[in-house]
């Protein structure tokens, strides 16, 4: 018995000893990925190799770094590599969906963070959902459908399951419909813009893309329906044209909100919006020859910030749940301890309450918002720019117009 006790004591010194360096991996972490965002604003490509051997190494934090570096492929335009991180970031995900005993029982000694890192349910529709993008800039139309079908699987699922409706993405379903137009597959397209707008009612484009669709569909019934539901939506003889394609620009802007330790309790963490001075982007199109044909600006489809803000608060219950449960096994470690060594029981119960922190961990790389731009054009070659409003940058693009077609671009 004697033994055993001596036993016992010693593990609680290495366990006490490596407390320090826990809380210190914790540091490490953040540091990491702020160091990555702040390359990620001049120089996107070095952002992506401080990313690359965190997402490579095997650990708890793996997906979140995976996910981090995938994002950060993307906007440096490497979209073949990005699409690569990103298949394997959803199958770690799926694995990452359960969690060992012992994982769960040091989680509950020390701090969350013991325990490998789950994506939250919106995340992991955002992970095809991206990936549908660089597929597009590849011009792997067949590629972004099969990540659109494989989003409104992951859809359907939440919602037989009850998830919280905050999880159904307009964005995810108005592109699928986009891509479904694309292929003018009309009929799956008029499904999907009907399934955003019961999402997004507010996402004023939703009112002529279901007005058109169902014209396109040969829907008579539900034109007459969506007509008398939006009588101030003109028609715009355009979308009988047959020849007339589309640019469609897809905007990821700013930084999502940021994990905090909550000010009244350290265990618990909080997310705070990240002020952006860019509020949406101006698409301008000129032919080759430089006339202007049109310009549109962006509108928001989808806010990453509302939407992580209430998947914590709807986890805020089970944090809560854990933490008690936490501290109520300190308390009985700490007794355990306090009965042979009183000094050390006390020691036990500062230094394991000290590591426990709120755990930080997050997908830092998504944007604030995701917003979209569309102008009806005749097939041909042109020259897009897009200006960032409330900002200085621009860029200028090249694109070709086919009929009845899309040209997707994607600027971050």
């Amino acid at each position: 018995m004697r033994r055993a006790t001596t036993d016992g004591i010693s593990r609680l010194w290495v366990l006490l000893g490596a407390l320090p360096f826990i809380a210190l991996g914790c540091a490490s972490y953040q540091t990491k990925v702020d160091e990555s965002r702040r390359l990620f604003e001049t120089n996107r490509l070095a952002a992506v190799e401080k990313l690359e051997p965190l997402a490579n190494e095997e650990s708890r934090d793996q997906l979140v770094y995976m996910l981090d570096y995938a994002a950060a492929l993307q906007a440096a335009g490497r979209f073949e590599d990005s699409a690569k991180v990103f298949l394997r970031a959803e199958k770690l995900a799926d694995l990452n969906d359960y969690h060992s005993i012992s994982k769960v029982a040091a989680s509950l000694a020390l701090s969350e963070e013991m325990v490998q890192y789950k994506a939250d349910d919106f995340e992991k529709v955002l992970i095809p959902s991206l990936n549908a993008l660089n597929y597009l800039q590849l011009e792997q139309t067949e590629n972004a459908m099969t990540q659109v079908r494989r989003v409104n699987e992951m859809l359907t699922k939440l919602r037989i399951d009850g998830k919280k409706d905050f999880n159904q993405s307009p964005y995810a379903y108005y592109l699928g419909a986009l891509l479904y137009e694309h292929e003018r597959d009309f009929d799956n397209a008029l499904i999907l813009y009907k399934k955003a707008y019961e999402v997004a009612p507010e996402y004023a484009p939703l009112k002529r893309d279901l007005l058109r669709l169902s014209l396109r569909a040969q829907r008579p019934d539900e034109f007459q329906k969506f007509k008398q539901q939006f009588p101030d939506e003109p028609v715009d003889p355009i979308w009988k044209d047959k020849k007339a394609g589309e640019v469609v620009l897809i905007f990821l802007n700013g930084w999502g909100p940021r994990k905090q330790p909550r000010p009244e309790n350290h265990r618990f963490p909080r997310l705070v919006p990240v002020m952006s001075m860019v509020t949406s982007a101006q698409l301008s199109v000129e032919t080759i020859e430089g006339v202007a044909v049109g310009a549109v600006e962006t509108q928001s489809i989808y806010s990453i910030d509302d939407v992580a803000i209430k998947a914590l608060d709807g986890d805020y219950g089970r944090l809560v749940a854990s933490r008690v449960a936490g501290i109520a096994t300190k308390a009985v470690l700490a007794d355990q301890v306090r009965q042979k060594n009183e000094a050390l029981g006390h020691l036990a119960w500062l230094a394991m309450n000290i590591a426990d922190r709120a755990d930080l961990r997050q997908w830092s790389m998504l944007p604030k918002t995701i917003q979209f731009a569309r102008l009806p054009l005749k097939a041909g070659s042109f020259r897009v720019k897009l200006t960032a409003n409330g900002s200085v940058e621009s860029v200028e693009r090249q694109i070709e117009i086919k009929s009845d077609r899309k040209a997707f671009v994607v600027w971050r």
